[in-house]
């Protein structure tokens, strides 16, 4: 008789667990939100962060970030490169209780609050949006991600190798576009 009751007992809560709703804390967060205070979404990125400018990183402030984040990722890129998506800018291992990027974040800040990994030129840190005069508009994605690790990578780490660390790792994500034009004739 006691088999039957913990088999009893076993079955309805089995019935109980399957029929309660399955509820992740990540539909119960609002949205992570990017944004930068010299940029509107959509927005004109201005010519001091571009190679037309002194070529430094903008300042990106955000919130909404799941309490369970381990650290933060944030990736920079163009879509409308002439050869194919370019990458402006990886870092990675941001502390979760980082909210923002003053202008003009550091390489030589590694490894205590973040990573910054290689750009599309195989250089550390940011390069700015510098698309070839007369290609027209060009948006510029600033792609941030709340994770569940520290991706342990590399100094010599690019968007391919931290895309490959955060599969199956992503909490919540925002994103941020900006556009830059260099106008006038093709050379």
């Amino acid at each position: 008789m006691s088999q039957i009751f913990i088999k009893a007992i076993f079955a309805l809560s089995a019935v109980i667990f399957v029929a309660a709703p399955q509820t992740s804390f990540a539909y119960d967060m609002p949205p992570l939100i990017l944004e930068s205070p010299v940029f509107k979404k959509g927005g004109t990125i201005p010519d001091i962060y571009t190679c037309r400018g002194t070529n430094i990183s903008p300042p990106l402030t955000w919130n909404n970030i799941p309490y369970v984040t381990k650290s933060l990722a944030l990736i920079m890129e163009d879509p409308d490169a002439s050869k194919g998506t370019y990458t402006h800018w990886v870092v990675y291992n941001i502390t979760p209780d980082t909210k923002s990027f003053g202008k003009n974040l550091s390489t030589t800040g590694n490894g205590t609050i973040l990573a910054q990994g290689q750009n599309g030129s195989g250089k550390t840190g940011y390069t700015g949006p510098c698309p070839p005069q007369g290609s027209g508009p060009h948006r510029y994605f600033f792609k941030l991600f709340a994770l569940d690790i520290d991706p342990q990578l590399p100094s010599t780490a690019n968007k391919e190798s931290l895309e490959n660390a955060m599969e199956g790792h992503i909490l919540s994500q925002a994103e941020l576009v900006g556009h830059y034009e260099i106008k006038g004739n093709k050379p």
